[in-house]
Parts: C-alpha cells; sequence; structure tokens
C-alpha cells in the first residue's frame, strides 16, 4: 500500500512470504555451518540447528541485509516508484516459520505539471557605466601602481603606513601556556578600514624610534582562534614611516600599467571593459528575473534528501574557500549548524529550479551533444588551468561526467526560455 501526500514522501507496506524467509535461513545458515568452528564437530559437519541458535543474530542480520533490498525493489518497481535514496526501515516484525513484514518510507522525484514557461514577460534590469566608475578603475589602478616612501620630520598622521615591530603578551584571559606574540617588522596603515580601530588609535602621533603600549580585544568570531575573545597587551616600536605616493594620470602612467600610448587609450580601454562588464551583469540579473518568474508559476514539494545533498555541497564549497585562504575551517569559531539553516532557502530554491528546468528539457527534447559536452570541458580546463584531457581524467566516474552533462543542459534550457521571453524595456 502506497501512502500518497503532498511531499514526495511515499511509504510501502511489505510482506516477505515465510516460505522465502525459510530458504533465506537456511541458505545462510549452510553458509554458516561450512566457515564456522564449532568444538566437538568437523568444519561443515555441525548440525543446522545447532549453528542456528549458536550464531541466532548473525544469521538473522544477514537474512535481513538481503531480503529487505530485494524485496523493497521488487515492490518499488510493480508500484513504478523510483526511490531517489536508500529507504527507511521500521515496523519491522521478523520471526523465523512467519512472513517478514517491515515499513519502507522513502523519497521519490515529484510530478510536475508544467503550467506556463514560453514567452514570460518581465522587465529588463538596465544598469549603468557612470563616470565615477571610470574614476573608481582609474584610482584602483593609481593604488597598485603606488610607492611607499620615507617621511622624515614628523609624527605618524591618518594615510601613512607605520612600519613597526610588535611584542605582544594575553592578559586577559590569563594562561601560563600563552606564548608571546613576536612579529619584526609589520606594516600598517593608520586609519584605513583594514587596520584595526586600536592599532590606528595607538599609532596616531608617534614619532619613528618610539613605543607604545597598545591593547586590543579581539571580536568572539576573529579569524584566528588562539586570539578570538582574547586581550592582548601589544609594545609596538614605529621603525619608520612611509607615505604612500600616487602615481600622476598622464601618458607615462598609462604606459606603465598597460600597452597604451596616452592616457585617453587607456580611459577608453577601462570604459569598454566596465561597459562589456555591465552587458554581462545585466544578462545575469535579467535571467534572476526569468526564473523568479518561471518558479513563481510552478509549484511542488521537493525531496529534502535532494535539499540536504544541496546544503552539503554548499557547505562544502564554503570549506574549500577557507582552505584556499589558508585558513583551518576546524579552528574558525563558526557556528556551523546555524549557516546550514540559514543557506536552506538558497538551497531549496536551487533543487526546485534544477528539478523544473529538467522537466522542461524533458518537454522540448533539449539533449546535449558530444561536442557540446567538451566544449564545456575546455570551458572548466581553461579555468582551471589544466587540459581538457586533464579534466576528463579527473572526472574518472560516469557520475560526475553526468552531473556536469545536466548543468549544460539546463543552461540550453534557460538561453531557449531567456530567447522567447518578452522584456520590457
Amino acid at each position: 500500500m502506497t501512502s500518497e501526500t503532498d511531499t514526495c514522501i511515499r511509504e510501502l507496506e511489505i510482506e516477505v512470504p515465510a516460505e522465502a524467509v525459510e530458504q533465506e535461513l537456511a541458505r545462510v545458515t549452510q553458509d554458516f555451518a561450512r566457515l564456522a568452528r564449532i568444538p566437538g564437530f568437523r568444519p561443515g559437519k555441525a548440525p543446522a540447528q545447532l549453528v542456528r541458535t549458536r550464531f541466532d543474530e548473525e544469521i538473522k542480520n544477514e537474512v535481513l541485509q538481503t531480503l529487505i533490498p530485494a524485496h523493497f525493489e521488487a515492490a518499488a518497481r510493480e508500484k513504478n516508484l523510483r526511490p531517489i535514496a536508500d529507504p527507511h526501515i521500521d515496523k519491522l516484525d521478523f520471526a523465523p516459520g512467519k512472513p517478514l513484514r517491515f515499513r519502507a518510507r522513502f523519497e521519490v522525484l515529484p510530478e510536475i505539471e508544467l503550467g506556463r514557461y514560453k514567452g514570460l514577460e518581465f522587465e529588463r534590469v538596465k544598469l549603468e557605466v557612470t563616470d565615477e566608475d571610470l574614476v573608481q578603475e582609474l584610482e584602483a589602478l593609481r593604488e597598485r601602481a603606488a610607492v611607499l616612501e620615507p617621511v622624515a620630520g614628523r609624527a605618524v598622521e591618518d594615510g601613512d603606513t607605520a612600519v613597526v615591530s610588535l611584542f605582544g603578551l594575553v592578559t586577559q584571559p590569563k594562561e601560563k601556556t600563552s606564548k608571546p606574540i613576536v612579529v619584526e617588522e609589520a606594516l600598517c596603515q593608520v586609519g584605513a578600514e583594514t587596520t584595526l580601530e586600536a592599532f590606528s588609535q595607538g599609532l596616531r602621533g608617534v614619532q619613528a624610534g618610539e613605543e607604545r603600549q597598545i591593547q586590543l580585544t579581539y571580536a568572539g568570531d576573529y579569524p584566528e582562534r588562539e586570539l578570538a575573545g582574547r586581550t592582548v597587551t601589544y609594545t609596538a616600536k614605529v621603525k619608520a614611516i612611509k607615505r604612500q605616493r600616487l602615481p600622476a594620470l598622464d601618458d607615462d602612467f598609462a604606459q606603465q600599467v598597460g600597452e597604451y600610448k596616452t592616457l585617453a587609450e587607456l580611459k577608453q580601454k577601462i570604459r569598454e571593459n566596465l561597459e562589456a562588464a555591465r552587458a554581462r551583469r545585466e544578462k545575469e540579473l535579467t535571467r534572476q528575473r526569468l526564473l523568479d518568474a518561471l518558479l513563481a508559476l510552478h509549484h511542488f514539494p521537493i525531496p529534502q534528501t535532494l535539499v540536504e545533498n544541496q546544503l552539503d555541497a554548499r557547505l562544502e564549497r564554503r570549506v574549500r574557500v577557507l582552505v584556499a585562504q589558508g585558513l583551518d575551517p576546524q579552528r574558525l569559531d563558526v557556528d556551523w549548524p546555524r549557516l546550514r539553516n540559514a543557506e536552506r532557502p538558497a538551497a531549496e530554491r536551487d533543487v526546485r529550479l534544477e528539478l523544473l528546468l529538467e522537466k522542461i528539457a524533458q518537454a522540448e527534447n533539449i539533449e546535449v551533444s558530444a561536442a557540446e559536452l567538451e566544449q564545456e570541458l575546455a570551458r572548466l580546463a581553461q579555468q582551471s588551468g589544466l587540459s581538457a584531457e586533464a579534466v576528463r581524467a579527473r572526472l574518472t566516474n560516469q557520475a560526475a561526467l553526468d552531473t556536469i552533462k545536466s548543468g549544460v543542459r539546463r543552461e540550453k534550457v534557460v538561453e531557449l526560455l531567456y530567447a522567447q521571453a518578452r522584456l520590457r524595456a
């Protein structure tokens, strides 16, 4: 009997005939008898009833491990149900000489009834490239090309970079095992957003060669776990004062940062890059509106198994980013359960969208050719700096290639819907 609900959960009450149970018990008992060593009997000669009594639990467990999956799969096929994960088994009733009964609870993909998905109408996202954007890009280039020059005859001011040596001791909480923090030379840009305010306050007005005491209490979520929530008293000695000198915006600067003859050429190239980035961002945001409109027209339950898988993938990506930044995720003060819960709405949206796009792909007979798959592998190779052959070699199992192929297929669906959408300016 199947229990239909408004979720993707299904139930099957399954009964295995007593004859099949006894047959499997006899087979497993025979296997045990052949291998078991029982005092007073040569291997394979102990009576079956003695073997079954001595290895009762082990034999029952092996019988269940064989009968439950086989009969569950048969029952699911008979009901035309396709589980997307292993079932949860309960209401187990198992005794020799009687039928084996159990309930299997599992999830299946939802039945999606396609509504309107062609010719969706919504407003196009419009962005602009302003003169201020151009100025910001030029200033960013200037800052990257800036040099630090020594400053003499005055104390540290906002905007200066103080070259300091640091000796720090953890003063709260008092721990005898805390090692001193020693930094021979650190660059501290006073007043910058990236500089802790305690250091900026402590270094303002200090002359080169002078020392200052700086006390700093680190936030509880500070990335370096050894410092999080601790108060450290630093002795900071200013070894030198330097000031950032920005290059002039002229033709020489343009030649310094690239293959440009004039500043006008550099500005033109920056504007072209900004326009290209604007166009890509406009399309990306407009596509998001398209997908939002598509989802709003389709309502169906989603398997929580897929949501949990999506959450696993999201958190795994976050961990990889932290590792790439040189941070140990296990040493960070991160509330992972809370973060997982915060990601749930986005994960549910991703699963809903993936299922819907796959349904449309089936309706539109959209497939991915071998050439398109190779093109995607080449794109991934370019991103990773590897050859297409190396990327394919890393995808050693068919499931990985199928995942990439499904992604390309869904992207083709989105492009189709985008091309058929009615965009309002």
